[in-house]
This record gives structure tokens, sequence and C-alpha cells, in this order.
């Protein structure tokens, strides 16, 4: 009896252990400070809390944005905006849900375009943790699509600027 207490004992041991070092590769934002600019149009992102997104990379290094749309400007076209990394530098690409506020992985949100939401840069693809909360804002907000990360193309982008 005692052997099994001690089995189960260290069963739980050893998942909080795991679930510790997974939590170590968790994605960890980057802290805004009011003297970060987006690198795509210049503006101050933190006056702008609502709309912060930001790409992570491997090194640490990190790039602050002040609405998605910005964000895949500089994503499209990275030579432009930090010749110095590529797509594969990139560790996370970070969104703030629309809803909660909240940063998410931008890889899994979904994006309503065409909204009557406008960001600090205009017309703004407006991210969600999940699609019934897009499916919600688009019905409410007279967006045109609800779209993935992989969805958007840089011929879309420039739409949005028009």
């Amino acid at each position: 009896m005692k052997s099994f207490k001690f089995l189960i004992g260290f069963s739980f041991l050893m998942l909080f252990i795991t679930g510790l070092l997974w939590g170590a590769d968790a994605i960890k934002p980057a802290k805004i400070t009011p003297g970060d600019k987006c690198p795509v149009c210049g503006m101050f992102v933190a006056k702008y809390p609502d709309f912060v997104d930001q790409i992570v990379f491997k090194d640490g290094a990190h790039a602050f944005f002040d609405g998605v749309k910005d964000m895949m400007k500089y994503y499209f076209n990275l030579p432009k905006y930090n010749p110095s990394k590529t797509k594969a530098d990139i560790a996370h690409i970070l969104v703030t849900d629309y809803y909660s506020l909240k940063l998410m992985d931008g890889l899994q949100a979904f994006y309503v375009i065409g909204s009557d939401v406008y960001g600090p840069m205009g017309k703004e693809l407006v991210p969600f943790k999940d699609e019934a909360a897009a499916k919600e804002f688009k019905f409410d907000h007279k967006g045109a699509a609800i779209l993935s990360f992989k969805d958007i193309t840089p011929e879309l982008i420039k739409t949005l600027d028009q």
C-alpha cells in the first residue's frame, strides 16, 4: 500500500514539474514602454493599448504595432522594416483580442475585416480568440469577412489603406 501511495505521489510530482517546464516555453510578451513606436507608421503604441500587437523574435528582440494592419505590413516586408530578421527568426506573433483586451497567439486568432470599427490607423483587421466572438462582432459591426492568419495577404492589406 505504501508503494502505491508513493507511486501516486510521485506521478503527481512529475506532472507538476512537467507543467512548470512546459510553462517555461509559454509566450512571453515584451513589455511596452511609453517611448515604443510602431516601425511602420511611427506612432507611439502605448497610446493605443486596445490595439497593440507585437512580434517577438527568438533572440528576444521585438517590434510593437498600433494595429494588425501595420503588423502585417511589417511581417510581409521584413527586408524593408528589419533587414537583419527573417520570418524564421520570429518566435511569436501576438495580437490583442478585441473583447478581452488580452494578448493572444496571432496565428490562432480569427480576424474580422471590413467592419465599422476603426483602429488608430483607420480600417483594421480586428482579432478575436474564438470564432463565435468573431461571428458576433461581424454581425454587430457589419463586417465583411472572418479570416485566419494564413488568409491574410499583402494584397488584402493594401485594400485597407484605400
